[in-house]
């Protein structure tokens, strides 16, 4: 069985690998990330099991990050602040936050709340042994760990680039992306000449999915832009 990865991520280099000095040893894959744009590169692409955030980051705040997980992801989040004001902790866990630990703490307390949580989480899914994510767009569930996707009862067959075309998109609700990021994103090298490449893995997956160019119901084009989900 897979182990669990927990995402540690805060602008204090120190503090990240102290807590993943007090983790090693708990049967956790970890994995560290130093501002908000990592961290968002990481839950992208990887089946983040537990994530402990800081707030305060360069580029993409904790914030930010959270209210944007909660938008295809209900793993656990511990969020981690020098903040001391009540109305600060009341903002985190408002926008989707599961914990919150202010500094200075004391790892252990840290290890204790990361393990109360993923309890909690195994235990309010049962089925879902390997901690992965079920995405749900509308009629269509995007199953990250097992890459597949049914409409209703129904299987699409996608291959895998057209997987991760979608996966991209969906857990990017709202952002476009030309054609050359998609490319860069999901085959991994520059998009120097990929020609129609994406245009036709996108009419491919529009086929899949049963979703009409002309009056879409997942994937939109922005003409002259690109490509996205709506929120």
């Amino acid at each position: 069985m897979e182990r669990p990865k927990i995402l540690i991520v805060d602008d204090d280099q120190e503090i990240v690998d102290l807590i993943e000095l007090y983790l090693i040893g708990e049967n956790y894959d970890i994995l560290k990330a130093y501002d908000g744009i990592e961290c968002a590169e990481l839950l992208h692409n990887h089946d983040i099991s537990l994530l402990v955030l800081d707030i305060m980051m360069p580029h993409l705040d904790g914030l930010t990050i959270c209210k944007n997980l909660r938008e295809y992801s209900n793993i656990p989040v511990i969020m981690v602040t020098a903040k001391t004001n009540p109305i600060d902790k009341v903002q985190g866990l408002t926008i989707g936050a599961d914990d919150y630990i202010t500094k200075p703490f004391h790892p252990l307390e840290l290890v204790a709340r990361i393990k109360a949580q993923m309890r909690r989480f195994t235990q309010l899914n049962p089925h879902n042994e390997n901690h992965g994510t079920t995405i749900v767009l509308k009629d269509l569930s995007i199953n990250t760990l097992e890459h597949t996707v049914t409409k209703g009862e129904t299987p699409c067959q996608l291959t895998p680039k057209e997987f991760d075309i979608l996966l991209l998109l969906v857990q990017n609700r709202g952002q476009v992306f030309s054609s050359e990021t998609i490319f860069e994103k999901v085959w991994k090298e520059a998009a120097y000449e990929q020609d129609n490449t994406i245009m036709v893995h996108i009419r491919k997956l529009r086929e899949k999915l049963g979703d009409d160019a002309r009056k879409p119901k997942y994937i939109h084009t922005v003409w002259g832009v690109g490509y996205k989900i709506e929120k």
